[in-house]
């Protein structure tokens, strides 16, 4: 399916379940701004990117969910996966940090790659809460919808899917997830990988290995990290 106002593919079965938020009021300003950004500024990611964590990870395959804040808004760092960047793009320090964990907590060796398509392509839908950035302008699409739609998509996940692992790193993705039921999902929480927080309490919260120990106590294949 098609946005024509952003010109963006979504997985049918996200246009299926989100399809009350599509046709929203919200939804349509929401539409317009991005296209009057794209249209007069660069932004990131690229249009045919906006909704690549949707369109890797169908809603039916989403075992994990890892939410993240905004997209990069470096040159060519974005690719619609939170805390992911292109193959060849040099590693952002949380993503330095959250490959030093993976390693510690599982023992698989760092790749070079920054990007997690093959993450997401293993059901681990990696959700930014704001959807698009302005080039070079941190937080410059927040507050225009991006976080109601995000909201809903949480919702959405929490109501019709059991047995999946929220991965909440740092205040702002706990806030975000504080309506998922804990009796139906595991919670993993912790401090946000950023330099700025990785030694107090990122570090050794060994969530890569729990979510695999609860994929399988549920019959469920666990992600190679």
């Amino acid at each position: 399916m098609y946005f024509c106002a952003m010109k963006v593919k979504i997985d049918p079965s996200w246009a299926r379940e989100l399809q009350p938020e599509f046709d929203a009021p919200y939804f349509s300003a929401l539409t317009e701004f991005v296209r009057r950004e794209y249209r007069r500024c660069q932004c990131f990611p690229p249009g045919p990117e906006i909704f690549n964590a949707f369109n890797l990870c169908a809603f039916d395959r989403v075992k994990v969910v890892i939410i993240g804040q905004d997209p990069y808004h470096g040159e060519g760092q974005a690719e619609g996966l939170c805390f992911s960047v292109k193959d060849g793009v040099r590693l952002p320090p949380s993503l330095v940090n959250i490959y030093r964990e993976v390693e510690q907590d599982t023992g698989r060796a760092q790749p070079s790659s920054g990007s997690l398509r093959r993450w997401a392509e293993q059901g681990v839908l990696l959700l930014n809460a704001t959807l698009t950035v302005r080039a070079h302008a941190a937080a410059s699409h927040q507050g225009q919808g991006w976080e109601q739609f995000t909201d809903a998509v949480i919702a959405r996940l929490n109501e019709r899917r059991d047995h999946l692992v929220f991965i909440l790193w740092g205040a702002y993705a706990q806030r975000k997830g504080s309506i998922i039921d804990r009796s139906r999902h595991l919670v993993l929480c912790s401090a946000h990988p950023s330099p700025l927080s990785a030694y107090h309490g990122f570090f050794g919260n060994h969530h890569f290995s729990r979510c695999n120990t609860y994929l399988m106590e549920h019959g469920l294949t666990p992600i190679s990290w």
